[in-house]
């Protein structure tokens, strides 16, 4: 490159690089507060709910009540906070009878079993009478809790205490999660607890019953629990455990004992899940086909017009940025066709590929708007040496180095796509919902700040574009289509229609997710019509307005000094 900096774009590859290892960093950080036991009487954050822990109650356990009277409790990620929601937690288990009489929203069942049972225990359960011993008159009005003799034939104890508890969540004023989406069942969560000691990883699992109305169409329920380690304040988790809907009622089978709800999440019906997976393989198929186009007239114009040094930089971007674009789409179409038949090892592979070739997308979507800030709005006379080696080395190894990171943590996996009846459209491998985080950081928040500085370098172009139209640089008589074309073109390349992401987490905007799908999967096909258009004709041309705005910034520059 004749005229740039090498300072800026390496000061502003270095800011992302470090903005996005202090985000890779986060959780790790927000892991290591302080435990229950380490705060002490004095401390800064030994206050919650303008509660001291010393004066809960004379036993050091907190108020039955206390999180209908205290929303922090609730949400809040502080240390405090979350100690004292585990001692409420661990108060419900262990102290439920007693306190259901006097906490509204509460209702106990306590059975003494012996470990010598021949038979599954069998609960009936529903919001208005609470759980109580299976009564068969009632089948099909009321849930069923069915835990497995396996569990008791386990412990030490000869007989041991089963609580199970219906809890009313908008009564108790807890086991809300920050920016839930799915609504809770009836508002019940089932708690159950065998014993004192904790229980998971059960062979035969156990399972929950819950019975309901015929679910619209745009829900799906999923089988859930509670995982005080989930987000800032705890939240809804679906580890471990299996769902099997139903017309009527929904059966759950977990492995582990806690607190058990069936969450109803928005979903896709099965016309719009299949007409937006044809859309995208079709589009990534036509996309796959012009992206070579693409990069076979790229490498003509540089083979031709080896003389312009700027124009020869600008074609080496748009081929490395479609290159990235063609193996998105590649990985794709791989992962759609053979995540449901590859090993765990393989799909983990896979999906480190397809987040691989997306961060190299959004990466070389960031060096084309730095490129652009340097050639149209800072241009010195600095010549960067080995300029497109150097991108190339940020552009294909920045994304290696997240992917790797999110490797070695084990971030990639299976995942499916499910329709309102909870039937499978697709199977792929990529980042599950257990390592949402991962998702969140790398993606969502590596992208907005991709999309914060190309549409800030975007704007600056236009304000400058204006600027010169008034002095007589730039041709006035110039095609509005050919203004329109530019600005879709850059558009594409600074990758504004990745941003339509942030419109479609609610399922109810189908246009939107329509619109995503479609410009994304076709973004090759528009850097086609726009390198054709505007580079082919003439060498005079092949610049355009750009050219002219440079030599004459040019001429500014120097004049200036």
């Amino acid at each position: 490159m004749a005229r740039g900096s090498l300072e800026t774009p390496q000061c502003i590859m270095a800011l992302l690089l470090g903005t996005i290892l202090l985000l890779l960093l986060l959780p790790d950080a927000a892991g290591g507060q302080e435990s229950c036991a380490e705060l002490k009487r004095g401390d800064r954050h030994h206050q919650c709910c303008n509660t001291a822990e010393s004066e809960e109650r004379g036993d050091g356990t907190p108020s039955p009540d206390l999180p209908r009277h205290c929303p922090e409790l609730r949400r809040s990620s502080s240390p405090a906070c979350t100690c004292l929601r585990e001692r409420w937690l661990r108060l419900l288990q262990s102290a439920g009878p007693a306190l259901h009489s006097g906490l509204a929203g509460l209702k106990v069942l306590v059975l003494n079993v012996s470990r010598a049972a021949t038979h599954d225990v069998l609960i009936n359960f529903s919001p208005m009478e609470g759980p109580q011993m299976l009564n068969l008159t009632e089948k099909g009005k009321a849930g069923k809790v069915q835990l497995p003799r396996e569990i008791f034939r386990s412990l030490s104890s000869w007989t041991v205490r089963v609580v199970v508890m219906v809890l009313n969540i908008q009564q108790l004023g807890m086991f809300e999660e920050v920016n839930q989406t799915g609504q809770v069942l009836d508002d019940t969560v089932v708690g159950i607890t065998v014993g004192e000691t904790s229980i998971s990883g059960l062979q035969d699992p156990v399972q929950l019953t819950f019975t309901h109305r015929q679910l619209p169409h745009n829900v799906t329920p999923q089988c859930v629990f509670w995982d005080t380690s989930k987000g800032q304040a705890g939240g809804w988790s679906s580890s471990g455990c299996v769902t099997q809907p139903g017309d009527k009622e929904t059966v759950c089978s977990c492995d582990h004992l806690t607190f058990f709800t069936l969450l109803l999440n928005p979903a896709l019906d099965r016309s719009t899940a299949q007409g937006l997976m044809a859309v995208a393989t079709a589009g990534c198929g036509v996309a796959m086909a012009f992206s070579i186009f693409t990069i076979a007239f790229c490498i003509f114009l540089r083979c031709r017009f080896r003389s312009e040094d700027t124009l020869c930089i600008n074609l080496g971007l748009h081929v490395n940025l479609v290159g990235s674009l063609f193996l998105l789409n590649l990985a794709f179409m791989l992962n759609s066709r053979l995540a449901s038949e590859t090993q765990l090892g393989t799909c983990k592979v896979l999906g480190g590929l397809t987040h691989y070739c997306l961060l190299c997308c959004f990466t070389w979507m960031a060096l084309e708007g730095s490129h652009l800030y340097l050639l149209f709005i800072k241009v010195l006379g600095t010549y960067i040496h080995h300029y497109l080696a150097k991108l190339c080395l940020v552009g294909w190894g920045f994304p290696a180095l997240i992917a790797g990171v999110a490797g070695v943590i084990g971030s990639y996996g299976e995942y499916s796509i499910q329709t309102t009846d909870h039937q499978v459209i697709a199977h792929l491998c990529w980042i599950p919902s257990e390592h949402v985080l991962v998702h969140y950081i790398t993606n969502c928040g590596y992208f907005g700040l991709i999309f914060l500085f190309n549409m800030g370098v975007f704007g600056m172009v236009i304000q400058k574009s204006c600027c010169l139209k008034d002095t007589g640089v730039v041709q006035r008589h110039r095609k509005a289509w050919k203004v329109a074309l530019v600005a879709v073109g850059l558009f594409c390349l600074l990758g504004v229609t990745w941003a339509l992401a942030f419109l479609t987490h609610s399922t109810s905007s189908v246009p939107m997710l329509y619109l995503f799908t479609v410009l994304n999967s076709l973004q090759g096909i528009f850097i086609f019509i726009w390198l054709v258009v505007l580079y082919y004709p003439k060498t005079k041309e092949i610049t355009g307005s750009l050219s002219h705005i440079i030599r004459h910034d040019k001429t500014t520059t120097v004049s200036q000094d």
